[in-house]
């Protein structure tokens, strides 16, 4: 009995991993984290008229969410069911892909259960928190055949792959050099003292596998992304996007040098990430070059965050000038504008369209695990320069850092003791 119970068991399983989608029918999705980004991607998935929300949400905060809530409550006629523990979502078999809007720190262990469960995923950027976490995110995509989708969103917008077409195509001659910036000017945090955890706030759930730390709303929500136990800073916030069409643009993958700096040097807070960085990334022949500055309205070539690819006969400029329209622009040698495109409609909904596709296809999507990965890394080994203030090399095989032992430390993290605890870490 026990042997046969133990083979029917793993059949269900093996079937549940191979589930897929037919063409012809809806995918029903949950939503995990329902604060401010999920705000923008519950109508990105609402409007495509083959996917199905689940009247359920997945959040620890019973004081955030409303107007995600409101949303679903329209939408289905009645308030979604509220639930703490994303092992119970998991646990439901009319459950055919998970979305994944948390704080950062939560990404990678909430794609590898769900992963684990036969749940497709689409999780926000950055896709982990560490490069040892991305590598198993990876892992578990692989071994359960499933689609993860990374929300770096530009990846599936048309102007986008127009611009990577164009710094590809030969027309700016050899591209040797892509710059990368994120410049604008980010809140003063200030100081804030310890408190006691809010009535409403599963606080041991929302630590998840990290070490508790006490509570303090200078590491919660909307400033977590600047506190090492729990982000990367910005470098992993906006800078994730654009570092992924940098590295994209060139053509490669891992660096094999990392040098540069990343400091506080303007805000006088309790954020620990650096407000000011000048990252180069080193892959043999071409570089990148990351930019950052937190504490001015001034951009860079005019735009507020851009991408730009220097060849030997032009220069290409990925940015925003006006609004929320993405554009790029191109200058020959003598800095004359050659041509321009602009986007026609916002991003953002061409990649929640191709996250569905990929789900009925099985084909990898856009910004695949694999390759969002790869990107993530790059913020991952910013911050590691920073941190240590020196230099590095990087063994792309091993995923490691060459001859330093203490910077190698900090491509992997320590965990506590919790269900949600990534295996292999």
């Amino acid at each position: 009995m026990n042997r046969r119970y133990f083979l029917m068991s793993t059949a269900m399983l093996a079937a549940t991993r191979k589930r897929s989608v037919a063409a012809s029918d809806k995918v029903t999705i949950v939503l995990m984290g329902i604060r401010n980004r999920m705000r923008r991607l519950v109508p990105d998935f609402q409007d495509l008229p083959d996917v199905r929300i689940l009247p359920c949400v997945c959040e620890v905060d019973r004081n955030v969410g409303q107007e995600v809530v409101g949303m679903l409550t329209k939408l289905h006629g009645k308030p979604p069911a509220w639930e703490v523990d994303i092992r119970r979502i998991l646990d439901r078999k009319d459950v055919d892909a998970i979305v994944i809007a948390t704080c950062s720190h939560w990404h990678a262990p909430g794609t590898i259960l769900a992963c684990d469960a036969g749940k497709d995923v689409y999780v926000e950027k950055p896709a982990s928190n560490h490069i040892r976490e991305g590598r198993l995110m990876v892992e578990a995509a692989r071994r359960n055949k499933r689609i993860v989708q990374v929300g770096t969103q530009r990846r599936s917008a048309p102007i986008t792959q127009r611009f990577i077409e164009y710094v590809q195509s030969g027309k700016l001659g050899k591209v040797l050099m892509v710059k990368v910036g994120t410049v604008q000017l980010r809140k003063d945090l200030g100081h804030l003292p310890d408190e006691p955890v809010p009535a409403g706030v599963e606080y041991d759930t929302w630590s998840g596998p990290v070490p508790v730390l006490p509570f303090n709303r200078n590491h919660y929500h909307n400033s977590v992304n600047w506190h090492w136990h729990y982000g990367g800073g910005d470098i992993c916030n906006d800078g994730s996007h654009f570092l992924d069409i940098g590295r994209w643009a060139l053509g490669v993958e891992h660096p094999a040098e990392i040098s540069g700096m990343g400091k506080k040097i303007y805000f006088d807070d309790d954020q620990q990430t650096p407000d000011t960085m000048n990252i180069t990334y080193d892959f043999g022949g071409k570089l990148l070059q990351y930019e950052q500055r937190l504490w001015t309205k001034y951009g860079m070539e005019g735009t507020q965050n851009s991408v730009i690819a220097y060849g030997t006969e032009g220069m290409a400029i990925f940015g925003r000038w006006e609004g929320p329209i993405f554009e790029f622009r191109v200058f020959d040698q003598r800095d004359k504008l050659v041509t321009s495109e602009r986007e026609p409609s916002a991003d953002y909904n061409f990649h929640a369209r191709n996250f569905i596709d990929c789900i009925k296809s099985r084909k990898l999507p856009n910004s695949d695990i694999e390759s969002a990965h790869v990107s993530t890394t790059l913020c991952h080994l910013g911050n590691i320069v920073a941190r240590t203030g020196r230099n590095i090399r990087f063994d792309a095989k091993t995923e490691t850092v060459i001859g330093d032992a203490e910077a190698n430390r900090l491509v992997a993290r320590e965990y506590r003791q919790h269900w949600s605890t990534p295996k292999g870490v």
